[in-house]
């Protein structure tokens, strides 16, 4: 049999996820899915505030529920429903139903209502690597800035980006800004509920309130930190004990990264995001979104 061990270099990650992220069954898993016209999909991209807003719109829906193990039970993940054995169609806890994503618009099913978080493409693929290290990456073993600087080589984020932004004001898009959704907690829970269709009263707003906070996320980080698929990961080969810190301090500008690596991010920016927003930095795009609100 042999031995579980993390990875230690990035090619041996590709080839540890590869074995948790099987492309036919995920294909298989979004065809499976049959949305509603009221369901609800928080699709960021990975690492953007995911995890933040699948507590608060079912804290919201259900008001306070905590009677789960993963957040990703109660909100799934269409992408991995089938290898996690879940039922996409299946009534949910409450109404309206919500699913998770990291897909691009184009890709998911159509007829749902959808919530995009964007975040600082520094921020979110920083927040990437801790997530991987200690999970399926071995402590030390791979230099932030290769990971990171390898994370760019597909252009994935900034794809991603680029999908949703032309529908950021469709009827049945919300986009919402992780730096915004910092500075202005109870106004990013009202605007999930309306987007919903639930209606927040005061006990309910204090309650969403608590429930998404870092401080209790923090306490409960077991039930934030993909306990299914973590435990499907370590039946793959990962040693048991995982980390996939998934609720951290989500501080804005925690990176620390070279001027190079920057500058890398800065030329993807303009290269792919700078012709479909119009704005030539990150930065300056979120400032517009906050002046017209």
């Amino acid at each position: 049999m042999a031995q579980k061990r993390r990875a230690r270099s990035l090619e041996e990650l590709s080839e540890i996820q590869g074995k948790t992220f099987n492309l036919k069954q995920i294909t298989d898993s979004i065809k499976s899915y049959k949305p509603r016209p009221t369901d609800v999909i928080i699709s960021p991209f990975g690492k953007s505030g995911t995890t933040w807003t699948q507590q608060i719109f079912h804290t919201l829906r259900t008001r306070g529920d905590m009677d789960f193990d993963d957040i990703s039970r109660v909100v799934p993940w269409i992408e991995m429903g089938g290898r996690l054995a879940i039922d996409l169609n299946a009534e949910q806890k409450a109404d309206p139903r919500g699913f998770k994503s990291h897909l691009e618009y184009d890709q998911l099913p159509g007829g749902a209502r959808y919530i995009n978080v964007i975040r600082d493409p520094l921020d979110a693929a920083y927040s990437a690597f801790k997530f991987m290290e200690g999970w399926y990456l071995e402590v030390g073993a791979v230099d932030p800035e290769v990971f990171v600087l390898a994370g760019t080589k597909e252009a994935r984020y900034f794809k991603h980006f680029a999908n949703w932004w032309p529908h950021r004001n469709d009827e049945n898009v919300l986009l919402l800004c992780y730096e915004h959704m910092r500075d202005d907690h109870e106004g990013t829970i009202r605007k999930i509920a309306k987007f919903a269709g639930i209606a927040v009263d005061d006990e309910l707003m204090a309650i969403t309130l608590e429930h998404s906070s870092l401080t209790f996320m923090q306490q409960h980080k077991n039930r934030f930190d993909d306990a299914m698929l973590r435990a499907y990961s370590e039946q793959e080969g990962l040693p048991e004990g995982s980390d996939s810190a998934k609720v951290r301090a989500g501080r804005v500008g925690e990176f620390q990264f070279s001027e190079a690596v920057i500058e890398r991010f800065n030329v993807m920016w303009r290269q792919y995001l700078e012709p479909v927003t119009g704005f030539p930095s990150y930065a300056s795009l979120i400032a517009s979104l906050r002046s017209g609100e």
